[in-house]
């Protein structure tokens, strides 16, 4: 992570009030633009339009107040965070696991997966980039985009602007698949007739990268795919927490033993507190008008932390990154299209 230099003058309690007010105003325009129809129309949510509002800031109007702010900006990137991905878990039940179905549950553990290793072997063996780059760009290619990236940060204790370029990777290829899966529709079912809508919709979201981006794609094509895509992707979100689990004992399996002292390896507790919600939200025990409410502040949390990432992201750090980065999710790309169709294909051949 960048240092920053912290405001020790004011009460500890008032010392982040500034920084969180301000996350907290690009937040809230972010999700005011993310409903307007120009840009839910092209699958930026309000995650996405937080950290460009928070990068435009960060690298022009920001510096001179980051003294004041920086502690609040730092409070909402990382606890604010782990906050928001707990919330997540009120917006998946584990009823949703048997509407998908069989079929559904092995294509995405097939399709992310793959992705990941593949994100790991092509980004450090061909790419040669660093191992905390390809991690991230791999989280946010195979599981849900921007939410993975910022997940996966505090595990792997990944610098800023490595995470802002993993962040801008999965966004770019994500937004293109919005406009290119509705156009694979009918070259698919040209090919293969007994292909189903609905199975092009499960398709669809085990392979685009955000809800958002999923729901533009799937509404594109029609009801049942956009139905059958959304609760494939809901189900490849809740690997999620399976997922930091295995990556944070992989880490700590790679770190000498003399060094985790000094790297305080962090054992991703929210994870198991996001299966945990899951499953209290499985039993529907309250109220749809509270869950609708807790699903507002959840966005709004998830909002301020990307509006805090974007201000601590300096373009001089994405520039040195390079066009490496922007390749690998590029490679990624065309395997969650290409692979990812074979492994659809292949998995409703053997489990109609």
């Amino acid at each position: 992570m960048a240092d920053v230099t912290i405001n020790k003058s004011l009460p500890t309690p008032g010392r982040y009030l500034p920084g969180l007010l301000l996350t907290g105003v690009i937040a809230t325009a972010a999700l005011l633009l993310g409903n307007q129809p120009s840009f839910t129309g092209l699958g930026l949510s309000a995650l996405t339009l937080a950290i460009v509002i928070g990068m435009v800031l960060g690298n022009s109007l920001y510096p001179p107040l980051s003294t004041f702010c920086d502690s609040g900006v730092l409070l909402a990137k990382q606890r604010l965070l782990r906050l928001g991905i707990v919330l997540y878990g009120f917006r998946l039940t584990f009823q949703q696991i048997a509407d998908v179905g069989a079929s559904g549950i092995v294509i995405d553990l097939l399709t992310l997966s793959s992705t990941f290793f593949l994100a790991c072997w092509l980004g450090q063996r061909w790419l040669k980039l660093d191992r905390e780059t390809c991690w991230l760009i791999g989280a946010g290619s195979s599981i849900c985009g921007a939410a993975a990236v910022l997940a996966t940060e505090p595990v792997i204790k990944a610098q800023t602007s490595k995470v802002a370029v993993a962040i801008a990777t999965v966004v770019l290829f994500g937004t293109l698949a919005i406009f290119i899966w509705p156009l694979l529709w009918p070259l698919a079912h040209h090919f293969w007739p007994a292909l189903s809508a609905a199975q092009f919709g499960i398709y669809t979201g085990s392979t685009v990268h955000e809800v958002a981006q999923v729901v533009a794609a799937g509404h594109a094509i029609a009801p049942q795919t956009e139905n059958a895509a959304v609760i494939t992707k809901m189900l490849r979100v809740m690997l999620l927490a399976p997922f930091l689990l295995l990556l944070s004992a992989r880490l700590r399996q790679l770190v000498p033993q003399q060094q985790e002292g000094k790297r305080a390896l962090a054992f991703p507790w929210f994870a198991l507190l996001f299966i945990a919600v899951a499953l209290f939200n499985s039993f529907h025990l309250l109220p749809a008008r509270w869950i609708a409410a807790i699903e507002q502040v959840d966005t709004l949390l998830l909002a301020m932390a990307m509006a805090a990432l974007g201000l601590t992201t300096h373009i001089s750090a994405l520039k040195q990154a390079g066009i490496r980065p922007l390749l690998l999710g590029l490679l990624l790309f065309i395997w969650l299209m290409l692979g990812g169709g074979a492994l659809n294909l292949l998995v409703h051949h053997f489990m109609p």
